[in-house]
């Protein structure tokens, strides 16, 4: 039975494959994001930046598995970031950061990318499959006392953009042009795909995964 590893602490991701019918073992990767965007210079792709991270990380969970998990699974690493005025934009450092944020993207739109790695582990062989999708976000324009009191959740700084559709921030975006489910961080239509390539369905991930009720 392949069971499928989430590199990632993102409650949003868990939640995600949980209502789709899956239970992840979640791994959380110590990876230096500043070092890997860092190496790729300052001219790269929003695309190249969130599969290089997305990378990075499945990688990283793969060398920490334990050996009766590696010797069969699927580890997913993710990583989103927002693309706005032509500039990509992680988790907020900090409340001021995440107010700021929003004063940019306040009634605009920005691109949501979200890189994605499927790193399949079979008895010491490995596949990987390397891409990303990409969400097309509207903004509200929250008057300012909406805005502090959801800043003051402190949902803000935890997710990629300082804003979430699944929580607090869905009350602040006014449409999407996409996969809802890649703007939490994991889009499961590219999943399936991905893990087509590597062998595996989604029926299969059910079998090996399943949800306690």
């Amino acid at each position: 039975m392949t069971r499928l590893v989430l590199g990632s602490a993102s409650a949003g991701r868990r939640r995600v494959l949980r209502q789709a019918g899956i239970d992840p073992l979640v791994v959380v990767s110590g990876v230096d994001e500043d070092a890997v965007i860092a190496a790729l210079g300052p001219d790269a792709a929003p695309t190249d930046v969130v599969c290089s991270l997305a990378e990075a990380k499945a990688d990283q969970v793969a060398t920490v598995l334990e050996p009766v998990v590696a010797a069969n699974c699927v580890v997913i690493g993710c990583d989103s970031m927002l693309y706005l005025d032509g500039q990509l934009v992680g988790k907020p450092a900090s409340a001021d950061a995440a107010h700021d944020q929003w004063q940019a993207m306040a009634g605009r739109f920005g691109e949501l990318h979200t890189g994605h790695c499927v790193l399949r582990l079979l008895d010491g062989h490995a596949q990987r499959v390397v891409e990303s999708s990409s969400t097309t976000v509207h903004f509200a324009d929250p008057v300012a006392a909406d805005l502090q009191a959801y800043l003051d959740t402190g949902e803000p700084l935890a997710v990629a953009g300082a804003f979430t559709l699944d929580g607090f921030g869905g009350w602040f975006v006014d449409r999407i042009e996409g996969d809802p489910s890649n703007v939490i961080g994991l889009s499961l239509p590219l999943t399936r795909t991905m893990l087509d390539k590597v062998g595996l369905s989604v029926a299969a991930m059910w079998a090996a995964n399943p949800v306690s009720s």
